[in-house]
C-alpha cells in the first residue's frame, strides 16, 4: 500500500471514496480524474483526487449522469477560478484606495493649494478650455 505522502493505490482510493476500482478506471478514461502515475505506471491517487472522487460520487447519486458530472465539475472549477479573481481584484483596490488616501493625507498636511481643472465656455471661445481654480485647503489662513 503507498503512503499517503505518495498517494493511495487504486484499491484504497476507491475504498476511501466508497466506490469499485473500475469505477475509478471509468472516470480517469472519461477525463474526471486525473491521478498521478509511477514509473511502472501504477496509478496513485491523492487526498485531492479522493475528494473529487467524493464529490463525482454525490452527484450521480443525486442522479446526474456523466455528461453532467463533467459539465458540474467545470462549472465548479470557472466558479472557483472567478472568486480567486475577485479575491485579487478586492485586494488590488483596498491597495489602491489605500495608496490614494495616504497621498491625500500627505497633500493636506502640506498645507498647499490644490489646483483643479474645469471646464467653462464662453462666447469668445465656444470649445470647453480648461480652466484653473485655486482651491484653498483646510486650516490655510
Amino acid at each position: 500500500m503507498a503512503t499517503k505522502e505518495n498517494g493511495f493505490l487504486i484499491g484504497v482510493a476507491a475504498e476511501r471514496a466508497g466506490m469499485h476500482p473500475q469505477t475509478l478506471r471509468v472516470y480517469e478514461r472519461r477525463g474526471l480524474v486525473r491521478p498521478r502515475r509511477t514509473p511502472g505506471n501504477t496509478r496513485l491517487y491523492s487526498e485531492s483526487d479522493i475528494r473529487l472522487l467524493r464529490r463525482i460520487q454525490d452527484l450521480s447519486e443525486e442522479g446526474l449522469n456523466l455528461a453532467g458530472i463533467e459539465r458540474v465539475l467545470e462549472l465548479e472549477r470557472r466558479l472557483a477560478r472567478a472568486e480567486r479573481r475577485v479575491a485579487d481584484l478586492r485586494r488590488e483596490l483596498d491597495e489602491t484606495v489605500a495608496e490614494h488616501r495616504r497621498a491625500i493625507a500627505r497633500m493636506r498636511s502640506a498645507r498647499g493649494e490644490l489646483v483643479r481643472a474645469v471646464r467653462r465656455s464662453t462666447a469668445l471661445a465656444p470649445r470647453p478650455l480648461p480652466v484653473m481654480v485655486r482651491v484653498r485647503m483646510r486650516g490655510d489662513g
